[in-house]
């Protein structure tokens, strides 16, 4: 048995929307920490940040896939990354990743997985 702690982040149902969805893990903030991405028939998350510059990801609330929904884009520089390992394939950190987050899929919820 995990001795890992899950802590809820979104409804499945959320991500149907914009294909992803960022979830701020300190409740008085509003900067996504984190974010959700729907992939085939499960989902990724990443952290909110952009390994070439540290800046969040998303270019407006909610949105971290390109317009084709095909690739994670950095809202600031247009960087690509693939959705389902999170690497870099076109702009400035192309080789380099994003940070990926353990998470878990139960019942239509996806649990952050903590420990």
């Amino acid at each position: 048995m995990s001795s890992a702690k899950k802590r809820f982040l979104c409804r499945l149902s959320d991500l149907e929307a914009t294909g992803s969805k960022g979830v701020a893990l300190h409740p008085v903030s509003n900067v996504a920490t984190l974010f959700v991405v729907r992939y085939r028939d499960s989902v990724v998350a990443y952290r909110n940040e952009c390994p070439h510059t540290g800046v969040p990801m998303d270019w407006q609330p909610d949105r971290f896939l390109d317009l084709d929904g095909v690739f994670v884009i950095c809202g600031v520089h247009g960087a690509r990354f693939r959705i389902g390992d999170g690497h870099c394939v076109q702009g400035p950190c192309v080789g380099e990743s994003l940070s990926s987050v353990p998470i878990e899929l139960v019942a239509g919820k996806v649990l952050l997985l903590e420990g």
